[in-house]
């Protein structure tokens, strides 16, 4: 009995480091990832690191001569966005392997995989809200009126 009970303990111990190591080694893949992307007229490159976040960016000196700040500027964040949805893609890549089946591992990084569009979608901001000023606040009094 207490040889079956051992055996047990020491298969579940076994299967806990093997989903460490396997967890360990999607971490380090996830880390991994970034994507690079370049504007057509390969003025601007821009790379993005595995959490989106902006970590390269490149732009060729002939780019201040044709575009414009404001046409600089969009470009960049254009090309940012587009590369945060290629390494978003990639890390779905990794991440599958791992998930429960039916699990979309995009909708999963963007925190929204068990979410309805709706439940997604920005609540609508109440105007009284919006147009509050406080003037008939006071921070000093109790109760806070004036």
């Amino acid at each position: 009995m207490q040889a079956d009970h051992r055996a047990q303990v020491d298969e579940l111990l076994a299967d806990y480091r093997r989903s460490r190591e396997q967890l360990g080694a999607v971490h380090r893949a996830l880390a991994a990832v970034s994507a690079s992307v370049t504007s057509e007229d390969r003025l601007v490159t821009v790379t993005v690191g595995a959490q989106g976040q902006l970590t390269g960016l490149v732009i060729v000196e002939s780019a201040y001569r044709t575009l414009r700040p404001h046409e600089l500027a969009a470009r960049i964040v254009e090309l940012t966005a587009a590369a945060a949805a290629k390494v978003t893609r990639a890390a779905g890549e990794v991440l599958a392997p791992v998930l429960p089946r039916g699990t979309d591992p995009e909708a999963l990084l963007r925190g929204t995989a068990d979410l309805t569009r709706s439940e997604v979608k920005p609540a609508a901001r109440n105007a009284v809200d919006s147009d509050e000023t406080f003037e008939n606040l006071s921070w000093i009094r109790p109760g806070g009126e004036r």
